[in-house]
């Protein structure tokens, strides 16, 4: 895959329901949500397809994760996570950890898939590394699940981080992004971009108490903002504010859906 190190490859979404979650994002963004993939492995793992005007599969936008008891019991929640290209997960898993990151799942290797692992950053957000497999024949194909102005995809990546000073220098450094540019937000302090290979990709906030989730908050496109508002409402989600404009002219709104996981929503307003 070259898909450039340090770019978000996948998004997943772990749930306490699956199916429940296939028919919230369905109605919500658009997707359709295949059938498990894993069932050999004891998994229930399902993949997220955007769907063109027609009605056909076009592209994946990710995957759906359903939490077990097991895992639940251990503490895990609903929650969107992106995956960082790395090209060692080891190697990048071992700096993580000296840099004081933990991990919460160690590096796994899939067939078919890759070399994976769930850690988080010194403030405890947490995100998979990857290095993903490829055959001969894909040498050359790169992910499209993040886009910076496609619906269906994942389309800005923001993290709110109690020591963003130090979130900045942590993943600059470990992922090779660069600061650029940002807005001010008055006693909350800067809205700083973030970009990877030369693409703004999301940015970093103060977390401030207020704030419903500290951590990674990923941004999914929609075709009509206030439409899919109607189905977060419809669909047993709960919405944080109202869809607020952003300079690209664009709306946003954050959302919790039925099963608890966080989430953002970006797209215009049609109506």
């Amino acid at each position: 895959m070259s898909t450039a190190f340090g770019s978000f490859i996948w998004y997943e979404l772990m749930t306490s329901d699956a199916d429940a979650a296939a028919a919230f994002y369905g109605r919500v963004v658009g997707w359709k949500v295949g059938v498990n993939v894993m069932p050999q492995a004891g998994m229930d793992y399902r993949m997220i397809e955007r769907v063109d005007g027609g009605g056909a599969a076009c592209g994946f936008s990710g995957g759906i994760f359903a939490l077990d008891d097991e895992m639940i019991g251990q503490g895990a929640k609903p929650g969107w996570m992106g995956y960082i290209h790395v090209p060692d997960v080891d190697a990048k898993v071992e700096e993580i950890v000296a840099a004081g990151g933990t991990v919460h799942v160690p590096g796994t290797t899939m067939e078919g898939v890759g070399r994976f692992a769930m850690v988080a950053d010194p403030q405890g957000s947490a995100f998979y590394v990857m290095t993903p497999e490829v055959s001969a024949e894909d040498a050359a194909a790169t992910s499209d699940v993040f886009t910076v102005d496609k619906p269906q995809t994942i389309r800005w990546n923001e993290l709110a981080a109690p020591d963003d000073e130090a979130a900045l220098s942590f993943y600059t450094r470990h992922f090779g992004w660069t600061q650029e540019g940002g807005m001010p937000m008055g006693e909350l302090g800067e809205y700083r971009f973030i970009q990877c290979d030369g693409v703004t990709i999301g940015a970093v906030m103060p977390y401030a108490d207020f704030m419903p989730v500290a951590g990674w908050t990923c941004y999914i496109g929609v075709d009509d903002i206030d439409r899919a508002v109607g189905e977060v409402q419809s669909g047993g989600g709960r919405l944080q504010g109202e869809p607020q404009e952003i300079p690209t002219g664009d709306y946003t709104v954050h959302a919790f859906d039925p099963q608890g996981a966080w989430f953002g929503l970006v797209g215009p307003r049609r109506s």
